[in-house]
């Protein structure tokens, strides 16, 4: 049974829910030993800058009720996939509040991502994550997504670069 939420699109009076929401998943990424994100690696000038540039998406528990995750949802991704023609859609940033959210979260919010995706008219929906982090790519591969490349010039908001994999999924 999927898990229950509701969905709305972020604007900029969300930005400190959505700097709190990546804070908490950047610190139970470290304490899982997990480098994917760190504590105070996005302040609310990235939230704001996603906000005006592509979708950001809120997902609550129930109407009304507490924030449980959200997702970024972007119509291209040049940096990582180089030019292609419009035939993906590419979730980023999916964030899980671990306090509030009830388990099947992240699929559910994956899912709402990919029904984006296909009612925008495209049939892939793509995504990164680091290539060292190997619980990051075994859950999305559950989720249904299969690697099909790395990536690694992909700037980082440091100005570093990473190696990632590349993933996407036949919707």
């Amino acid at each position: 049974m999927a898990t229950q939420v509701t969905f709305r699109q972020a604007d900029e009076r969300d930005l400190d829910l959505l700097v709190g929401l990546y804070e908490g998943a950047a610190r139970w990424m470290a304490r899982s030993g997990s480098v994917q994100w760190r504590p105070g690696g996005r302040g609310a000038e990235y939230f704001r800058g996603r906000i005006s540039e592509r979708e950001v998406w809120l997902a609550y528990a129930a109407e009304g009720g507490p924030l449980v995750g959200s997702y970024e949802l972007w119509w291209d991704d040049e940096p990582a996939w180089g030019p292609q023609p419009p035939v993906a859609g590419y979730v980023h940033g999916l964030m899980i509040d671990r306090d509030t959210a009830p388990a099947g979260t992240g699929a559910t919010l994956l899912a709402d991502a990919e029904a984006r995706i296909t009612a925008g008219g495209r049939g892939l929906a793509r995504l990164d994550c680091l290539a060292r982090v190997e619980r990051l790519r075994s859950y999305y591969e559950k989720a249904g997504y299969r690697v099909v490349g790395e990536n690694t010039g992909k700037p980082q908001p440091d100005g570093s670069h990473n190696r990632f994999t590349l993933m996407e999924k036949s919707l």
